[in-house]
């Protein structure tokens, strides 16, 4: 379950300068951005890319292409291509606004890095090199299902196994595009949730409740919250995700005990982690 992010909704205005850097910090130039004190990367996309030849934007397959930085020479994965390529691993909502100009910037919502690829583009002075386009997926979208490879082995699968599992998709960002980026990106959900959801048993780890109910698969309905973000959506390290009843995890967002409650979420967690035998 994704929630909104902060103080900003999808397809509306802000002044990049009074809504974002007064608020969050970062860099005010270029187009990204990597507050020091919130768990937040802020990428601007917008139309001078196209004077090189190259332009970010939305492929068939549903993925949103976006071009790193980096204007003279080969882009390599340091500041804020790395922050990119590296967002879920660092545990931080990857947020993306549109240049309008003296407009202002349009937010396009909430996205999860979900692979990168190199192409040969233009640089500043017109010569050929190597660029990083980076596979975006909207965080709504890492809440979708996908089929398992063997669903007659799931039941099968011990603890130890679910977590080796979780803790390989969350330390990595694959070398992908297009559907094959996206897939990837569910599989890694999928495999966090999974292992998070057994950890739990049935038990909210937050109120140390059962499960409200059962779903119709006959399995105890909990959610995945991410306790160092600010929404919940796409892989993570399993040791700041915990799976909690829906009534505390609306607390733990919305709730005026929410910070504490997650407080002590994070530490019911780590006890957990570190009774589990790797």
């Amino acid at each position: 379950m994704s929630m909104p992010w902060g103080p900003f909704q999808e397809q509306r205005i802000y002044s990049r300068r009074r809504d974002i850097h007064a608020v969050y910090g970062g860099q005010q130039q270029g187009g990204i951005c990597t507050p020091g004190e919130h768990p937040v990367i802020i990428v601007f996309t917008g139309e001078s890319g196209e004077q090189h030849g190259y332009a970010d934007g939305w492929t068939s397959e549903g993925t949103f292409r976006y071009f790193g930085e980096g204007q003279v020479g080969d882009m390599v994965f340091q500041r804020g291509n790395r922050a990119i390529r590296d967002h879920l691993i660092d545990g931080k909502d990857l947020l993306v606004f549109q240049t309008r100009g003296r407009e202002g910037v349009r937010f396009l919502g909430q996205f999860e890095c979900a692979g990168y690829s190199f192409e040969t583009a233009p640089d500043r002075e017109s010569n050929h090199r190597r660029a990083i386009v980076f596979e975006l997926v909207p965080s709504s979208a890492a809440d979708e299902q996908i089929e398992t490879e063997h669903p007659a082995d799931q039941a099968e699968i011990d603890l130890s196994a679910l977590r080796r599992r979780a803790f390989t998709a969350a330390q990595s960002t694959p070398l992908a595009t297009g559907t094959e980026a996206r897939r990837s990106l569910y599989r890694r959900s999928e495999a966090v949730r999974r292992y998070v959801l057994a950890r739990a048993a049935g038990v909210c780890e937050s109120c140390n409740q059962p499960a409200p109910f059962m779903t119709l698969k006959g399995e105890p309905y909990l959610e995945p919250h991410h306790t160092r973000r600010l929404s919940d959506g796409g892989p993570d390290d399993p040791r700041f995700v915990g799976a909690v009843c829906p009534s505390c995890h609306r607390e733990i967002h919305y709730g005026v005990h929410g910070q504490s409650k997650n407080d002590a979420l994070i530490e019911a967690v780590k006890c957990k982690e570190a009774s589990i035998k790797a």
